[in-house]
């Protein structure tokens, strides 16, 4: 009789089991705006506070940062589609791929540098409310310092229609939206080349940071 086959069968009983805890408390997190800004937001400003002054100024060290905490939820496909407007109808599937390929990239880094205003101090998240059957809701975080004025952060978060998951699709700081910035600079490139065009040079922005 194979001993082993009774205990491989419990280990991967209690594996099953994890996992689907796992899921569970992930779905759960997903299915509220503030629970995700809550997880989100206390992970990735720990993380920023453990950095040096030195690493802060670092846009590869803030960037890995970004990517490995905030990207997973944010929703980059629609944001890049949200900065592109009009020009999403008249993309080709090559060209919408290749601007939400390197917009994602591009996100990491704006957001690397509209978070260097984080520097240890006191983040106050707001409380969680309903927000019934809306898409779109929008979750304020304070950076508060004693001395200055609160440094404000709005989270906009977007539910999908068929998973019921929220997820970033713009960060607002002291009233600057990056969307609304980013569609008018962007748009206005495009109007006066190409897409293309507007693609390289994106790609080498990052690639130069």
């Amino acid at each position: 009789m194979n001993i082993f086959k009774p205990f491989l069968l419990v280990l991967l009983t209690l594996l099953t089991t994890v996992i689907s805890f796992s899921n569970i408390a992930m779905d759960n997190i997903d299915k509220s705006p503030y629970k995700v800004i809550d997880k989100v937001g206390h992970k990735l400003f720990s993380d920023i506070a453990m950095l040096s002054p030195e690493q802060r100024k670092q846009p590869k060290v803030m960037e890995k940062l970004i990517e490995k905490d905030l990207m997973p939820y944010v929703d980059y496909r629609y944001t890049s589609y949200m900065i592109l407007g009009r020009y999403v109808r008249t993309a080709t599937k090559a060209q919408r791929n290749a601007f939400v390929d390197v917009m994602r990239k591009y996100l990491a880094m704006i957001y690397a540098q509209a978070l260097t205003k984080y520097k240890n101090q006191q983040v106050k998240f707001e409380r969680e409310r309903s927000v019934g059957k809306s898409r779109i809701a929008v979750v304020h975080t304070e950076i508060i310092e004693q001395g200055s004025q609160p440094i404000d952060i709005a989270f906009k978060l977007r539910r999908n229609k068929t998973t019921g998951r929220w997820k970033v699709f713009d960060l607002v700081v002291e009233g600057i939206g990056l969307v609304s910035t980013e569609q008018a600079e962007i748009t206005n490139q495009i109007r006066e080349s190409n897409l293309d065009s507007v693609i390289k040079l994106l790609r080498n922005k990052v690639n130069k940071n």
